[in-house]
């Protein structure tokens, strides 16, 4: 008869779980801790990462490496590098890191808006310093969290899994030991917090080859309304002489309402527009003078940066 563990429920009928249970979840933690690096900037402390692409790409936290444009990054070989910061999204809580490596090892990762509630997860990271360390716990919930004063919404995963400071950035697994996450935070004192693996990968995937565009605006959120309803837009208080703006045709007084698509209702929304713009021309749908109006700027990778 195989082994097994008993444990005795609040009526005292014993439930019996796999003898193997505790050394599959060991094998999960030691493989995939292949893959979990240390990230560090000076002056915000450290937290965690995981190698997303063999030749170097690095998944973590924006708010890990904040406004730095490079970052120190231990591999779980002990070998430290310099990271560059390639990509970031202040709204999902992302930043591609990119060091100069190749053949690291990788933790596949799983379609993570399969996942259910009640499905065991593991966290790797490095709370309060400590390499390392595992936790455990299940799935209590999916659904979307407010990211800004305009109402925002990302979307998160919400585990009891045990986090702490320096488990930022990490990897959240399913117990096939695949990534469904990216451990963020820790919401209302118990409750950890992390971005969907699907949601990363989706905004993820060759946002590190995107080149960001600086449109050289100053604005202010100002709130709108148009019959009974209200929304937020970006006042143009300033452009920067020789700026993107400038050249395109925008004038202070101006009020940004959406870049190709994608609505503006506060800085950190413009910021997320301007990362993810692709092709060769930018599309601003704005209010002059209280009537909406569309304008087209063309884009150069001379001139946008």
């Amino acid at each position: 008869m195989e082994r097994a563990a008993m444990i005795q429920t609040g009526s005292f009928t014993p439930v019996y779980l796999p003898a193997d249970l505790s050394l599959t979840l060991a094998e999960i933690a030691q493989r995939a801790a292949a893959s979990v690096v240390q990230v560090r900037v000076e002056g915000r402390g450290g937290g965690a990462g995981f190698v997303w692409r063999a030749d170097g790409e690095i998944l973590t936290n924006q708010h890990v490496v904040g406004a730095a444009q490079r970052a120190e990054v231990q591999l779980a070989d002990g070998t430290t590098h310099t990271a560059d910061v390639v990509a970031r999204n202040q709204t999902l809580d992302l930043a591609v890191l990119r060091v100069n490596a190749h053949g690291l090892p990788t933790i596949p990762a799983a379609d993570s808006a399969r996942l259910r509630v009640g499905e065991l997860v593991v966290a790797i990271g490095h709370p309060w310093g400590q390499k390392g360390v595992v936790t455990m716990g299940l799935v209590s919930g999916m659904g979307e969290l407010v990211v800004s004063p305009a109402g925002r919404t990302a979307q998160y995963i919400r585990s009891d899994v045990r986090l702490a400071p320096g488990n930022s950035g990490g990897p959240l697994l399913n117990a096939r030991g695949e990534v469904v996450g990216i451990n963020a935070m820790i919401f209302g004192g118990d409750l950890s917090v992390a971005i969907p693996m699907h949601v990363a990968e989706a905004w993820a995937d060759g946002a590190a080859d995107r080149q960001p565009v600086t449109l050289g605006v100053q604005v202010q959120q100002v709130e709108l309304r148009s019959e009974q309803k209200r929304f937020y837009g970006l006042l143009v208080a300033g452009i920067a002489e020789g700026s993107l703006a400038e050249r395109g045709g925008l004038m202070v007084g101006d009020v940004l309402l959406e870049l190709n698509g994608a609505a503006t209702t506060d800085p950190v929304a413009l910021r997320d527009a301007l990362a993810n713009i692709g092709g060769e021309r930018l599309a601003v749908r704005m209010l002059r003078g209280g009537e909406m109006q569309a304008l087209e700027i063309a884009l150069s990778r001379t001139t946008a940066l």
